[in-house]
């Protein structure tokens, strides 16, 4: 019997965990508690890269707003890349861009994401090995490829959003560190 394509594999992960999202709570505490008792566990990360949320994903918002101590940049969408931008007032400072999703304005100035400590990165699942399955473009991949040398990659998720297998592929960018329940938290791969 053949091993089922991975392509095929990560589209219908994609569409499974697309309709659990659908029906989510938006953002539960425990995660984002688990989540800020990893960031006060770590005062070196000064410079981190987060992400807007979609609908059904982590909205880190609170938290960023709860430590204007660290530098939080932004990713805005640039053709078929991303660029990051620091943002201090996600509220006055994020407007609607690409693909619905809330980006920096234009006139925030552009950082390397070499200057970044650490990326936090939303995904539709992550496996314990490490693999995180995106929303299909590669625009993560693109920009962790980017990042310098023992800069941290950490996953966020709903705890149903941990699955035993991305099904990644050689272009996929690996998390260091996966962060979705107080019982694993933290989950180092």
């Amino acid at each position: 019997m053949a091993i089922p394509d991975p392509v095929l594999r990560k589209q219908q992960l994609r569409k499974d965990i697309r309709a659990r999202l659908a029906h989510s709570v938006k953002s539960p505490m425990a995660v984002l508690t688990a989540f800020e008792s990893w960031l006060a566990s770590r005062p070196d990360l000064l410079t981190l890269a987060v992400y807007a949320a979609l609908p059904g994903e982590l909205d880190l918002s609170g938290i960023i707003t709860r430590h204007p101590d660290r530098r939080w940049l932004f990713p805005r969408v640039d053709g078929e890349i991303l660029t990051l931008h620091p943002v201090r007032h996600p509220d006055r400072e994020l407007v609607p861009g690409c693909f619905g999703i809330r980006e920096p304005v234009l006139s925030l100035p552009t950082v390397p994401a070499a200057a970044a400590d650490a990326f936090i990165c939303p995904g539709l699942a992550f496996d314990r090995s490490g693999g995180r399955l995106g929303r299909g473009r590669g625009f993560y991949d693109r920009l962790l490829a980017s990042a310098r040398p023992g800069c941290l990659k950490v996953g966020i998720c709903h705890p149903f959003q941990l699955v035993p297998d991305t099904f990644p592929q050689a272009h996929d960018i690996h998390m260091d560190l996966i962060i979705t329940t107080p019982a694993d938290f933290p989950r180092t791969v």
